[in-house]
């Protein structure tokens, strides 16, 4: 197994895709138990036969149509109408922004893309170092994966067979527990004084009413996708459908900020995405099967049994795992891989798994945003034109308080399984 580990980490440094780097130890892994390679091409096939990897590409292209159909710069308008009267307010306005991007996009990348270009860019204007807009851009932006719709729930789904729908309500509170984290950074940044008020904007009432109509329409296709799930009006593939349906609608005919080319456009860009996805997944089923063969599961489960008096100090163990793996491992690969060999475990020691799942998605989104393999770091790096090293400084108080925020998730159980055991008793 270590010879697995060493062998993938090493062909994803020398810059093999993570795919096929996770594929060729996979294979490597099958040859040394002895087991013919022809299994490989069955495992991968079986790997995306299942009905909840469907959604994917749905919720992904209605992602890439509201993206290019101006929202951003909508939700921008709004955040910063609701912060624009604090010291810190455009700060504020750049985690809002994330918080209210999330529910559309759920990808920290496009997150910090989007909101990277803006905010980096006026910031500065304001009185805020390049660094620290940066900084606040990187943080905020991975609550995209967390709060629904949310495509890493749909692979934690697959693999761990717990339902999309109660993981999407499972990650409402953690998602907004990341915001308030990097929240209150920025407010004893501003309690201190080391920030600078935002500059004063006019809004004419008029102004002011049309933002808000374009947020509630905007915020309404999370609440379609979520709300009709709930009541049971349609699955969660069949919800991304009705979600590529109604960006459609609100991008080309109600903003007219999209054309016909611009359609096709995100089109090509979604069915991109979706294939990467789709081969990882693929390559990730192959060198789980290949850990299965060389005995990982019996030794995760010999592992836990040091963990049977106290499930929390496990799930502390779990984040840990989930912190290093996700530097340096590709945020739905290490899903795929390990969530499958995990889920045993937890429900053996009677941990809820809608906990475990939130701990493991969170832990695994800071992976993001921390080198060697941080994508969204290198995201801003290149959009805010940073260096590194001043903004991994900026970016600390951030880092810091999102660990204590994770640190709480595991502690407290209710945080994640309220909102699932309400619209689920």
């Amino acid at each position: 197994m270590i010879w697995l580990a060493i062998i993938g980490l090493a062909l994803i440094f020398i810059g093999v895709p993570v795919a096929f780097a996770l594929g060729l130890a996979g294979i490597f892994g099958v040859w040394m138990a002895g087991v013919p390679l022809s299994v490989i091409a069955t495992r991968t096939f079986t790997g995306v036969d299942s009905f909840i990897f469907l959604a994917v590409p749905f919720y992904i292209l209605a992602a890439e149509i509201m993206t290019h159909g101006g929202i951003t710069a909508r939700l921008i308008k709004i955040a910063s109408l609701a912060t624009s009267r604090l010291r810190g307010g455009t700060a504020y306005a750049n985690i809002g922004a994330s918080v209210l991007f999330a529910g559309i996009s759920g990808s920290a990348v496009a997150d910090s893309a989007a909101l990277g270009r803006v905010f980096i860019a006026e910031m500065p204007k304001e009185g805020y170092t390049r660094d620290y807009a940066a900084a606040v851009t990187v943080a905020s932006s991975i609550i995209g994966p967390i709060i629904p719709p949310s495509g890493l729930a749909i692979l934690m789904a697959a693999v761990s067979g717990i339902s999309v729908i109660d993981l999407f309500l499972a990650g409402v509170f953690p998602g907004l527990l990341l915001g308030a984290a990097c929240a209150t950074v920025v407010a004893i940044g501003a309690f201190r004084g080391k920030l600078p008020k935002p500059n004063k904007a006019n809004f004419s009432q008029d102004g002011v009413w049309r933002m808000i109509a374009e947020g509630a329409a905007v915020a309404t296709l999370p609440l379609i996708i979520v709300g009709g799930m709930v009541i049971g009006a349609y699955t969660a593939t069949e919800g991304g459908g009705i979600a590529v349906a109604y960006s459609i609608f609100l991008s080309v005919f109600v903003f007219r900020a999209l054309d016909m080319k611009g359609l096709w456009r995100a089109f090509l860009k979604a069915a991109r995405i979706s294939a990467t996805i789709y081969l990882l997944v693929a390559a990730a089923t192959i060198l789980s099967y290949a850990l299965n063969l060389l005995g990982i599961s019996a030794w995760v489960t010999n592992a836990a049994a040091y963990f049977s008096a106290s499930p929390t100090l496990f799930l502390l163990a779990i984040a840990l795992l989930m912190l290093i793996l996700g530097t340096f491992l590709d945020i739905g690969a290490a899903i795929l891989i390990f969530v499958p060999l995990l889920m045993p475990v937890v429900y053996q020691l009677g941990i809820d798994p809608l906990q475990a799942s939130m701990v493991i998605m969170l832990t695994l989104a800071i992976g993001l945003i921390t080198p060697p393999v941080g994508v969204v770091l290198y995201v801003v790096m290149r959009v805010g034109k940073v260096k590194m090293l001043p903004l991994l400084k900026s970016l600390s108080p951030f880092f810091v308080a999102e660990l204590c925020a994770i640190i709480l998730l595991c502690f407290i159980p209710s945080i994640s399984n309220w909102l699932p055991a309400i619209f689920n008793p």
